[in-house]
């Protein structure tokens, strides 16, 4: 068995047990661009998609009553029937499952991918206030999922899944000794499969101005001495991390050329600027916190609401 055999071999044995692409849908003209990149996303990993849509409050009650009243037709979801007509022939060759589910939209979405590679998702869904960036669900379901999360944006570009300088790098927000290797492993086969570059950014702190210390209430401290120019040895000090923590990883996938990125304290700005010219922007998801709202961390929160292209946010594994 050749060398590259033997690798992919390797990948295959180290790859999750997981199946397919899940894509919630609402009709609504977010869900149906989540729907667009889901599609490409499984053609990509030749996996089988579903295309699940939890149906609304009335017609779950609606279908109960009429249950209750003996044998009778199921009420149909309209919401299914017209995605299926919308993909038609464009699906050929794509394994396509269309799943009607009762329940919460977070509960009945999160169930279905409870064995996928991935749960993709519009920012926002119908209803709502127009000027949210982000909706509930979808937030929710970032912090939530069983598997990694990706949030299509409504103004994203539609980036190709092809190889191809045309899909747009990955990026990859990193923190050295805190970010967890599957949130790595996701980013580099994602730019594996796309043929394109990975941009890592990592930040550093920035030591705090002189000036901010002068209120100090001790006379002696009330003109502290000037601190030393620690940019530098800051920069090369975080530089010297990125690169440990990245070796394993490079050295796996010598195929993605990286490009490493240290930023003074804003990951997230960085990140989100970076997003306007990029195809998809990975971040990683913080363990489980009793603050459910802090689950994703606030780089992560940030580029859901700002990013410019899809951000997956991949949870860290699962523990028994």
């Amino acid at each position: 068995m050749s060398e590259k055999a033997h690798g992919e071999a390797r990948e295959k044995a180290k790859a999750p047990e997981r199946s397919g692409v899940v894509v919630g849908v609402d009709g609504s003209e977010h869900s149906l661009r989540a729907l667009e990149w889901a599609m490409r996303a499984a053609r990509s990993l030749r996996a089988p998609l579903t295309v699940a849509h939890v149906r609304s409050e009335a017609l779950q009650l609606g279908s109960a009553r009429i249950a209750s009243l003996g044998p009778a037709p199921e009420l149909p979801d309209t919401v299914v029937v017209a995605v299926a007509a919308e993909l038609g022939p464009r699906a050929e060759g794509l394994e396509v499952r269309y799943a009607s589910l009762d329940g919460s939209v977070v509960d009945a979405l999160a169930e279905a991918a409870r064995d996928a590679r991935l749960l993709v998702v519009g920012s926002r869904g119908r209803g709502g206030f127009a000027s949210l960036l982000l909706g509930s669900t979808s937030r929710t379901l970032a912090a939530s999922a069983p598997c990694p999360v990706v949030v299509v944006p409504h103004e994203a570009r539609a980036a190709s899944l092809e190889s191809g300088a045309g899909a747009g790098r990955v990026l990859l927000g990193l923190h050295s000794e805190e970010t967890p290797d599957e949130v790595v492993d996701f980013a580099f086969r994602a730019a594996r499969r796309r043929g394109v570059p990975l941009e890592v950014v990592t930040a550093y702190p920035v030591p705090p101005s002189p000036a901010l210390l002068i209120g100090a209430p001790a006379p002696a401290l009330q003109v502290p001495p000037p601190l030393p120019d620690e940019t530098p040895e800051l920069v090369a000090a975080t530089t010297r991390r990125q690169e440990e923590r990245l070796r394993p990883f490079t050295e796996r996938f010598p195929q993605v050329r990286v490009i490493p990125v240290v930023t003074p304290a804003d990951a997230a700005g960085r990140l989100v600027e970076d997003s306007r010219d990029a195809g998809l922007l990975v971040v990683g998801r913080h363990r489980r916190h009793r603050v459910e709202s802090l689950l994703v961390g606030s780089v992560a929160h940030a580029v859901l609401h700002h990013a410019a292209c899809p951000v997956a946010v991949v949870p860290p594994e699962r523990t028994s």
